[in-house]
């Protein structure tokens, strides 16, 4: 199994994930949104596989400073948007063998059913 955890790593909820990770003993790898954005394919196949509404980081300031347009955006707009400002991404971002399995760190029960099973 591969498993990157992409986030930020002053970010409390992406401490919380990798000390969990780390705790059941699941090999990852860390990648720095700030340093390494992801592609606009890599957001697509996300979005696929999530949807953009749970992706979105609804407490961060780049959010905020969206118009209120962003209301009404489509995954497209969305995905443009994410790609232009990894900030906007809710963090954690879990990607299992090449697919986004999880977003967020909020309920240890589902990251276990997402991050340990074999689907």
């Amino acid at each position: 199994m591969s498993l990157q955890v992409y986030g930020i790593p002053n970010c409390g909820t992406c401490k919380k994930a990798l000390t969990w990770l780390q705790n059941h003993n699941i090999a990852y790898e860390f990648i720095n949104t700030k340093e390494h954005p992801p592609t606009a394919d890599q957001i697509t196949n996300w979005v696929k596989s999530l949807g953009a509404a749970p992706m979105r980081n609804t407490s961060g300031q780049s959010y905020r400073a969206l118009g209120e347009e962003k209301k009404t955006w489509t995954d497209e707009q969305w995905i443009a948007a994410f790609t232009q400002d990894a900030m906007l991404l809710k963090r954690p971002l879990f990607v299992k063998d090449g697919n986004a399995v999880l977003v967020g760190f909020k309920d240890e029960l589902v990251a276990k059913e997402k991050l340990l099973s074999n689907t």
